[in-house]
């Protein structure tokens, strides 16, 4: 590419170049050659630069660089790309422009990924104005690299900002959007950048079907995953390994494990180990303990060698099995293939402990591990603790909790919850008053559902949808129809202050529960069909137990992913067993 940059040479006289250097081949043969053929000018040290950087011969590019008599921008651009990812990148476009020689936007795109990865915010604000000066920002290759830039800041809407300043968008700056926004939990707005790429007629690429589907993903969007799905079949990069684990992911994200297993069966001969990683945390956070064993020891007996990646979809699992004896076997086995735990893999060990009861041992843990407890750790025994009922240890951990992140409502929410259960009255009070206090709203429950492509979303007491009057009309049916097969409201998470009418009524109106009555009566969900709904928080109690009645009076399949796992209701049954 850089030959294409490259200026005529100086001198007309025709020389024999050197022989096109293979892609094995050792740079300094190729500099040998060119200096016994005498046919090193500026064009072949450009070359040069950039053939010894990429064989990580790194001390060579800049005595290259010297040898040659008037740099210009192809050659600066060399070096500075040589050096890329590192400060001394920076340094060298600090000498260019003293040289004097301005950028072009590949030096721009360059020195954007290097801002990037350095987390070199204000060195890339200014190189910003720098392009906005040479009319390079809007350039498709520097652009896309701005946007890239921007989004690895975690500036989502200054990235899209950028995008919208290109006048000729092609696939690339597509791409860069729709992977920023996916990497900024902005999962709603990377697949509205996908759809929008589509009606522009831009071609897919493997980076934006596998950041959109990494969105669905997120948003646990069936029917997003099987659009684009069969985007990528279309384009042909189904195939693709990248894809092909982005697809799973997302389909075992979405609860559909079934689809996820079918499709890594089909590409299981190329499938290499983030797929098989991927089926794995597919049967995890659904607790199916025995079809992640399955599939890693299958893995094993292919010649895959397991990483961290594959134990923590074991661990994951078998936590969420409530198996906390294997937990603790397959924590103790990273040692034997050569893996140190890392704090997810604590975590998962503090999470099995916690809820099996052995809440002891499971601070020990937190305590001891050579990690400082994050606030994943601290809300896992948290959690132990509300669902055994110990209010001490709840209100210990929900102190150190509010240590890391005095505003992370959710503490405050179970401790006053733990200290209601035990008829602590006074101590509840004090929660609520140091959150008023410190001015901690509590967040509301959310839930949403997917319904031809668009994504619902529900509120707790949320009335504001067009089909408001049906949804509260057949969610009171259905508690009606519970109600006679013995389902009993569950009071334990609601304040005792409150009525029990009042108690009841807001019971009633949980977002998950509106979701599911919308379900019903949108007619979009036949018979044989999952119900599939998603949660910002942790599903309460009570709608635990509700959606197991209703998934006997509806006779069909409700899935539910909150915020900590999977539930999948079917005959009046949760494959959770009781344990999230």
């Amino acid at each position: 590419m850089n030959d294409v940059l490259e200026a005529q040479p100086s001198s007309p006289t025709p020389r024999r170049p050197p022989p096109p250097p293979g892609i094995n081949s050792d740079p300094r043969l190729v500099h040998a050659n060119s200096i016994v053929n005498g046919s090193a000018d500026r064009s072949l040290y450009n070359n040069l630069i950039t053939l010894y950087s990429k064989s990580n011969l790194h001390s060579y590019p800049l005595r290259i660089f010297h040898q040659i008599p008037s740099p210009n921008v192809v050659s600066w651009t060399s070096l500075i790309a040589a050096h890329s990812n590192t400060f001394v990148s920076l340094e060298h476009f600090v000498s260019m422009l003293r040289h004097p020689t301005l950028p072009n936007q590949r030096t721009l795109a360059s020195l954007f990924k290097t801002c990037a990865a350095l987390s070199s915010l204000s060195f890339g604000l200014g190189l910003h104005g720098l392009s906005l000066k040479l009319s390079l920002a809007g350039e498709p290759f520097s652009g896309s690299a701005l946007i890239n830039f921007y989004s690895k800041s975690r500036l989502p809407s200054d990235a899209r900002k950028v995008f919208d300043e290109i006048p000729q968008r092609d696939e690339v700056c597509f791409a860069a959007l729709v992977v920023g926004l996916a990497q900024n939990s902005r999962p709603i707005d990377a697949l509205s950048a996908f759809a929008e790429m589509k009606s522009c007629d831009v071609r897919s690429t493997l980076y934006s079907i596998s950041a959109a589907l990494r969105a669905a993903a997120e948003l646990s969007a069936l029917e997003q995953c099987r659009i684009i799905h069969t985007n990528a079949i279309v384009t042909g990069l189904d195939t693709n390994a990248v894809v092909g684990s982005a697809l799973i992911d997302a389909y075992g994200k979405a609860g559909l494990v079934s689809d996820a297993r079918q499709l890594f069966d089909k590409n299981l001969p190329r499938m290499n180990d983030v797929g098989w990683n991927a089926m794995m945390s597919a049967y995890a956070q659904q607790g199916d303990y025995s079809s992640t064993m399955e599939l890693f020891s299958s893995m094993e007996a292919r010649g895959f060698v397991p990483d961290e990646y594959s134990f923590l979809a074991i661990l994951t699992s078998s936590c969420n099995a409530g198996m906390a004896i294997e937990t603790e076997r397959w924590f103790s086995l990273m040692m034997d293939y050569g893996l140190k735990p890392g704090l997810e893999h604590y975590t998962c060990l503090v999470g099995a402990f916690s809820r099996a009861g052995r809440l002891s041992d499971a601070e020990k843990i937190a305590k001891t591990m050579p990690f400082v407890p994050d606030a994943a750790v601290w809300r896992a025994l948290l959690s132990g603790c509300a669902y055994h009922g110990e209010a001490d240890m709840a209100k210990t951990m929900a102190k150190r909790l509010l240590e890391l992140n005095p505003h992370d409502d959710s503490a405050y929410v179970i401790a006053a919850n733990v200290l209601s259960g035990a008829g602590r009255r006074e101590e509840v009070a004090e929660v609520w008053k140091l959150m008023k206090d410190r001015r901690v709203k509590k967040e509301g429950g959310r839930s949403w559902i997917e319904v031809k492509g668009q994504v619902h979303v529900f509120l707790a007491g949320d009335r504001r949808h067009e089909m408001g009057e049906k949804i509260y009309a057949k969610l009171a049916e259905l508690m009606v129809e519970i109600e006679k097969l013995g389902y009993l409201p569950v009071w334990d998470e609601m304040s005792h202050e409150v009525e029990e009418q009042e108690k009841k009524k807001s019971l009633w109106c949980h977002s998950e529960k509106l979701a599911l009555a919308f379900a019903v009566v949108s007619g979009e969900f036949p018979a044989g069909k999952a119900i599939r709904i998603v949660k910002n928080l942790r599903i309460c109690r009570d709608c635990h137990v509700a959606f197991k009645y209703m998934s006997r009076v509806l006779e069909r399949e409700i899935i539910v992913r909150d915020v900590n796992r999977y539930h999948r209701f079917l005959n009046g049954d949760c494959t959770c067993g009781g344990v999230w």
